[in-house]
């Protein structure tokens, strides 16, 4: 197989990572890439959210498949060109996509559906009413912006002054651009969050491990929302009475809606779920992977990427069977000083080789890019350095192990990964005798 992936960010270089292992393929080509990602692939200077420059790439590699890894270019709906040119390619379409582009759409779908999910005080598309109706609402309050806002564009506001700030920079000010042109006022829930991940062919469900990610920029989940500062992996992380009703009520009602409405959602659709007193409950669709939980997720993958996204494709994942390694994997992200607010890049990146040669670690780029021979930051969110482990305080040993190698001025990292679930690891052990 001649695979194409969609992207520059950890994600991409994750994938890439574990399609290159596979048999199957043949070549991988990458757009646009990034400095990690040139070892194992060819990196092709094309935007990736430039769908136009996507297709006409495609045409002229002809590859088997493409894998979009970012949610904009399916958003923008790269996959309905990619089907009009008969090119195969895994991702939701442009209808389909809508469940991560817009939140009123996903909250309307929800209801249509009947899918668990919080309740809804109402969208607003103008700064005015939704100040307004910050009158008759429980505090805490969640605040989200509708559109595409790259992880930045929710806020669990604990006081009024807090959600009006936020809904002044969404609508006021524009800080994120068009994606905070109309905000969703929800109840805010409270459990545990969880990041649910499944492949589809619109029929056959083929479920990633269970992920965890952590959105808050410093220790303690405190400080601004990011893209994710890492995630974790682990047996034992869905107690048994949930594994039912989150496939039950959730997973499959939610495919079975849009084959119900006359078009299967086929490709990666993750589901971040809280997990409360009354049950599972959907906090956000997201139309892809997600990331970082990809790169922990790719650790601990036993089983055939390439095949599992061919099977995909041909509509014939019933066939299909995943296996999982069991212990935990976690993915530690190292950032440029600064983000998620203004940072500078071009600072040289040293350590790399000495982390990688640690066992069962990987260093996946996020934000990096090759120059004289150096490698140097080119983003907020420049590595994710992710190790495996029989156990979860393992993989956490031997990832913040390999962190302390690598060096670049600035850099910043959260030291508490995953440290929420070493109790619930050990617990999950017992009980698993």
């Amino acid at each position: 197989m001649k695979i194409l992936v969609i992207g520059s960010g950890g994600r991409e270089h994750a994938l890439v990572w574990r399609l290159h292992e596979s048999p199957l393929v043949q070549k991988l080509w990458c757009a646009p890439g990034n400095g990690g990602i040139a070892e194992l692939a060819e990196c092709v200077p094309v935007d990736a959210g430039d769908v136009d420059a996507l297709v006409a790439l495609a045409e002229r590699l002809q590859p088997d498949l493409t894998v979009v890894g970012p949610e904009a270019p399916l958003v923008a709906g790269v996959r309905d060109k990619f089907d009009a040119r008969g090119l195969r390619l895994i991702g939701p379409s442009q209808s389909h996509a809508r469940l991560e582009g817009s939140k009123i759409f996903a909250k309307d779908f929800m209801t249509r559906h009947g899918i668990p999910t919080a309740a809804c005080y109402g969208w607003f598309d103008s700064a005015t009413e939704a100040l307004k109706a910050l009158d008759a609402v429980d505090w805490p309050v969640v605040v989200k912006a509708d559109g595409l806002c790259a992880g930045k564009g929710v806020l669990v506001a604990e006081t009024r002054a807090e959600a009006d700030a936020f809904i002044r920079r969404l609508m006021e000010q524009h800080e994120l651009g068009a994606g905070g042109a109309r905000v969703l006022l929800e109840k805010a829930l409270e459990g545990e969050e969880l990041s649910f991940i499944v492949l589809t062919d619109g029929e056959t469900i083929l479920p990633m491990a269970p992920t965890r990610d952590h959105k808050r920029v410093f220790d303690g989940d405190r400080g601004p929302n990011t893209g994710g500062m890492g995630a974790y992996s682990a047996d034992g992380m869905i107690p048994a009475e949930l594994g039912s009703p989150i496939l039950g009520k959730i997973v499959r009602p939610t495919i079975a809606g849009f084959r119900g409405e006359g078009l299967p959602y086929t490709g990666f659709l993750y589901f971040g779920l809280m997990l409360t007193a009354e049950g599972p409950k959907v906090l956000e669709y997201n139309c892809r992977l997600g990331d970082p939980e990809t790169q922990a997720l790719m650790m601990r993958m036993d089983f055939d990427l390439a095949a599992a996204l061919n099977a995909a494709a041909l509509r014939k994942l019933d066939a299909f069977r995943p296996k999982w390694k069991r212990g935990a994997s976690v993915c530690v992200v190292m950032a440029s000083g600064g983000y998620p607010g203004q940072y500078e890049t071009g600072k040289k990146i040293e350590g790399i080789d000495a982390a990688k040669a640690l066992p069962d670690v990987a260093v996946f780029h996020a934000g990096t890019r090759r120059e004289a021979g150096n490698l140097l930051t080119n983003g907020g969110r420049v590595l994710g350095v992710t190790a495996a482990g029989a156990s979860l305080e393992e993989a956490l040993g031997k990832a913040y192990h390999a962190v302390e190698k690598i060096h670049f001025e600035g850099a910043h990292y959260r030291t508490d990964i995953g440290a929420k679930g070493i109790g619930k690891w050990r617990a999950a052990e017992v009980t698993r005798g």
